[in-house]
């Protein structure tokens, strides 16, 4: 399974972004799906994730700001970001979750500066 993500860049504090991912390859059934990401010098936390009938979970940091939502026939989730802070940026990844494994994609780039 390989996943490749999208929608990263610069924005301004208060501003919004929509990241993508899309899962393809040897895919037969995909269980959650979600974001983490990793700002310099910290721990990759949790952004959001969404199981297969439509869950949801948020880190603390973005409840309220951020909505996690997938497409199953299109094997893609999309977070979308709101009120975006400074402390916001960071490398998203996005991961999926098939028969007990994890697959990750290569990382976005948001970065929330004025």
């Amino acid at each position: 399974v390989q996943l490749q993500a999208s929608g990263g860049g610069s924005v301004q504090p208060g501003g919004s972004l929509r990241l993508s991912c899309v899962a393809s390859g040897s895919i037969f059934s995909i269980n959650d799906m979600g974001w983490y990401r990793q700002a310099p010098g910290k721990e990759r936390e949790l952004v959001a994730l969404i199981t297969r009938g439509g869950s949801t979970m948020y880190g603390d940091s973005v409840k309220g700001r951020f909505t996690i939502s997938r497409d199953n026939a299109k094997n893609t989730v999309y977070v979308q970001m709101t009120s975006l802070k400074t402390e916001d940026t960071a490398v998203y990844y996005c991961y999926s979750i098939q028969a007990a494994r994890a697959y990750w994609g290569q990382g976005t780039q948001v970065t929330v500066s004025s």
